[in-house]
């Protein structure tokens, strides 16, 4: 008779007071809060290192923003604050704001489930490591940027043309073959992609829709929003949700030095794939392309949380940040509360604010 395998002893329960779930810019500023306030607080991060996501983009991106616009709470960007950070600064950056506050970060720790505590008031957070940490209080910051939102005719194009979403594009070089690439979307992200394939004089072809604004990236216009407070009306205002609804727009001279690339054609807003390996435009077609790189967004994913605080579709249902779970809140999202919500600039304000509300309720 086989001896009994007894069964396995489940690991003991972490406590803490609050949870911060994702070291990105958004947790971090929530745990810059939580210290000042003498919380016992934990980040956990399904990455190695506090604000990995930034790791990941493309070697060219810069900051939208210039240094002195972009800092987290209590810690300034070093060097030049007039420039425009790269990839790798802002990477850096929170690396090191999280190491210089010692902030009790847990790496490696994929959150899998989010659940109300069995049997008592708070909550359980399960890991992919297999962990479980209870805490009274939790803040979700894994940010809006999870799932690519790519349209439904991209599966019409043929097996032979590769696709990868923005967030896995790196540099030009890791391209297959040397023939035509189309870049479908119609933010800074796609004029970025674009013109760092085009630089090298592969060709280009931008299924960008000719109708979004665009508008200069410089000094003075950050200053006036600055000392207007543009950036920050919430969208609960009149002039809020005006804002909110109008399309986001471009950097212009990211826009004017796209076209002024030869290799770059621009074919309007991308409508449908053809089977010949092509996208259609709305002002015309590319030719048949090696590779598309698709910067037409993305949608958190939440399938994780198993608490009433989303919608039917998967949004997040909140106020400002706060939900209708007690103890729990939201923090990073677009137009949580204004537009500079999801912006390093602007993640500060939203995060003292959703940390106070938090250590306020009973």
């Amino acid at each position: 008779m086989p001896f009994p395998v007894p069964p396995a002893t489940p690991a003991p329960l972490i406590y803490t007071d609050t949870l911060v779930i994702g070291a990105g810019q958004a947790g971090l500023a929530a745990a810059y809060y939580l210290q000042q306030h003498g919380v016992d607080f934990r980040v956990l991060d399904a990455a190695p290192t506090a604000g990995h996501a930034w790791d990941a983009r493309y070697d060219s991106l810069r900051l939208f923003s210039p240094a002195w616009a972009s800092g987290l709470p209590g810690r300034p960007w070093p060097g030049n604050r007039l420039r425009y950070p790269t990839q790798a600064e802002t990477s850096a950056y929170l690396r090191d704001y999280a190491a210089h506050f010692g902030f009790p970060i847990d790496t490696n720790q994929r959150v899998t489930r989010l659940m109300a505590a069995p049997g008592r008031p708070g909550y359980h957070a399960h890991t992919a490591a297999g962990r479980t940490y209870a805490a009274r209080r939790v803040i979700v910051a894994t940010g809006p940027y999870t799932t690519p939102k790519i349209p439904a005719w991209a599966a019409q194009l043929p097996a032979a043309v590769a696709q990868l979403p923005s967030r896995d594009y790196r540099r030009p070089g890791q391209l297959p073959g040397t023939g035509p690439v189309a870049v479908v979307g119609s933010g800074n992200s796609a004029l970025q992609i674009a013109a760092d394939i085009a630089a090298t004089g592969r060709p280009v072809f931008v299924a960008f829709d000719e109708k979004t604004p665009a508008m200069p990236n410089n000094q003075l216009m950050w200053a006036a929003m600055a000392l207007t407070g543009t950036m920050r009306f919430s969208r609960h205002t009149a002039l809020g949700r005006w804002m909110m609804a109008q399309t986001e727009p471009v950097v212009s001279g990211d826009l004017a030095r796209l076209r002024r690339l030869p290799a770059a054609t621009f074919i309007g807003r991308g409508v449908a794939a053809l089977a010949t390996g092509a996208i259609q435009g709305q002002r015309a077609a590319s030719p048949p392309l090696d590779a598309v790189v698709w910067a037409t967004g993305y949608r958190p994913d939440y399938g994780w949380i198993e608490l009433p605080i989303l919608e039917p579709d998967g949004q997040p249902r909140h106020h400002r940040g706060i939900t209708a779970a007690p103890g729990v809140a939201f923090l990073g999202l677009g137009w949580l509360d204004s537009r500079n919500s999801a912006l390093l600039n602007g993640i500060g304000a939203d995060a003292r604010r959703v940390v106070r509300a938090l250590l306020q309720m009973p």
